[in-house]
């Protein structure tokens, strides 16, 4: 993904609010799955890190983005941006 791209996913992700979030129990297999799932509906998707979750949001961010096949676009404080395009009818063109 370049920078112009990723520039393009923050921006519409700035009006996103987080869809999931992970709290003390950090990150469950039905976590991880739900996001996943949600990838169907949206290809842009914002997840909140609760203050009394003691893992690393960046961390966190890039265990989602491997076990559900998606990019991390920004981790920023305690909110993560994951973007995984539809394979059939991607909904977000990106720039080239």
């Amino acid at each position: 993904m370049t920078s112009k791209q990723r520039a393009y996913l923050k921006s519409l992700a700035n009006g996103l609010n987080p869809i999931f979030q992970v709290g003390k129990s950090s990150l469950t297999p039905e976590l991880t799955e739900a996001v996943s799932q949600s990838f169907h509906n949206n290809e842009l998707i914002k997840v909140a890190v609760l203050k009394n979750c003691a893992d690393d949001p960046r961390e966190i961010a890039e265990i989602v983005a491997d076990r559900t096949h998606s990019q991390v676009v920004q981790v920023i404080g305690k909110k993560i941006i994951l973007y995984k395009p539809d394979k059939e009818k991607p909904k977000i063109q990106l720039p080239r």
